[in-house]
């Protein structure tokens, strides 16, 4: 048999890797086909290269192309796939301007997602950058040479936030826009005005409700982007508008795609549509739509921990076994500087449009006993389904060590747990790790309370 895999990053190659192990090369001939130079990285540091806290892009970097050949695995970088045919089971590769056609049994399409790029930003003027890839990150690098020190970050969500802070870093005055009312729109709106005046409080000028008209360019290279609310200086300007699922080539090949316009998949990570299973065929990663378990909707939302897992998930039905991905609940974390952000399950917005009747508590705590020094203060807010006490969901906003609290949420969400339940937790306790009742059981308990 023969697999080929379209995407040399996280999803792909853990579909590549988890196959191989199962199956030898004489049972199973692997190739994949990566249109960048680099494979199995992560996408996620991009903001701390930049900001300088990490080393780049080797760093970055968990398995270069050579050790995935070492293991058994034909990788071609600088080779993009231009096209797929179902019917004779080929993918036809461009490679230095060239084409030629390879054939598969198996197929995996881990093509990722591509960044949102407006149509103003379409200019051959330098100084724009997307941060989707190492390659993009690397440019960015090389433009933020002494003389460049004004910077415009356009989005407020994750990537916006995180690169508004590596721009900081490097020595920029960074103004950070976003559309929305508020910075990270995926938390409510009160969690939000604590992020939002604590990036104002960093030194980072946020401009929200705020939208990008265009941009302004001379000697072929940006100057300032123009709003609807004032023109910014910029020396240079980094998109955060998020992505979208790359599935143009699966569609073009007519895949399925799903309500999110990603590819539907079963459990087993098998591409599905109206007809049923698409024979051979299977996508992980960005590329792909999950079901997020408290909604029980459709989503989509690219993380690289999901595209690890459904890559391994396919790997590991390629090669014979089984496995299955049940879907996401939607949780993330970051940081802005020192102020930690974190959420999971449903917002109150995601709540209401699911059709659930809920109830919300919010706490103010402390990361550890408040006499214990280092002692600092954490916001949690907790989502409850009226009448049941179903924990739907979860959010914090605090500072050192304040929001891998999310997990004991996720663990809680994920299981089905009552706020109630919750408050019985047998939590870790001691004065240098927490209080005597910690920030995840006083929300669980007030939450209790307001039902």
């Amino acid at each position: 048999m023969r697999l080929i895999v379209i995407g040399g990053d996280a999803a792909g190659m853990s579909a590549a890797s988890q196959a191989r192990r199962l199956l030898k090369p004489g049972d199973l001939d692997i190739a994949a086909f990566e249109r960048g130079e680099y494979t199995s990285y992560s996408a996620c540091g991009i903001p701390y290269w930049v900001g300088g806290l990490v080393d780049g892009p080797d760093g970055l970097i968990a398995r270069d192309p050579a050790a995935h050949r070492a293991n058994g695995i034909e990788v071609h970088t600088g080779h993009e796939v231009t096209g797929i045919d179902l019917r004779s089971r080929t993918v036809t590769v461009r490679s230095s301007g060239a084409d030629r056609t390879e054939s598969f049994d198996h197929l995996v399409y881990a093509a990722g997602a591509t960044p949102v790029r407006p149509a103003w930003a379409d200019t051959p003027a330098k100084g724009i950058f997307g941060v989707q890839t190492l390659g993009d990150a690397a440019a960015l690098q090389e433009w933020l040479e002494p003389g460049r020190d004004t910077a415009v970050v356009i989005g407020a969500g994750y990537i916006g936030v995180e690169m508004a802070e590596a721009l900081q870093r490097r020595g920029l005055r960074v103004t950070l826009v976003e559309r929305a009312g508020q910075p990270m729109s995926t938390v409510d709106p009160d969690m939000g005005a604590l992020v939002a005046d604590s990036i104002r409080g960093l030194g980072i000028a946020l401009r929200t409700g705020v939208t990008v008209q265009g941009l302004e360019t001379a000697d072929g290279q940006v100057r300032a982007v123009v709003t609807d609310d004032g023109v910014l200086p910029a020396d240079v300007v980094v998109l955060g508008l998020g992505v979208r699922p790359n599935t143009a080539l699966a569609d073009a090949a007519g895949l399925p795609l799903g309500v999110t316009g990603a590819l539907a998949t079963d459990l087993r990570q098998r591409v599905t549509g109206p007809d049923g299973i698409v024979e051979g065929v299977w996508a992980a990663g960005d590329c792909t739509q999950v079901t997020h378990l408290v909604s029980g909707r459709p989503a989509h939302i690219p993380l690289g921990t999901h595209a690890n897992k459904q890559g391994r998930v396919a790997g590991i039905n390629i090669g014979g076994g089984y496995a299955t991905f049940p879907g996401v609940i939607g949780t993330a974390i970051t940081k802005i500087c020192d102020l930690e952000v974190a959420r999971t399950g449903l917002s109150s917005k995601e709540a209401e449009a699911a059709g659930f009747r809920y109830v919300t508590a919010t706490v103010e705590s402390t990361n550890r006993a408040g006499y214990f020094p280092g002692a600092v203060p954490m916001t949690v807010k907790v989502i409850a389904e009226k009448d049941t006490g179903l924990l739907l969901g979860a959010q914090i906003v605090g500072r050192a060590e304040a929001a891998k609290r999310i997990d004991a949420f996720a663990v809680a969400v994920w299981n089905r747990m009552t706020v109630t339940e919750m408050t019985a937790l047998d939590l870790g306790y001691a004065p240098p790790y927490a209080p005597v009742w910690d920030p995840v059981l006083i929300a669980a308990r007030k939450a209790g309370d307001a039902l």
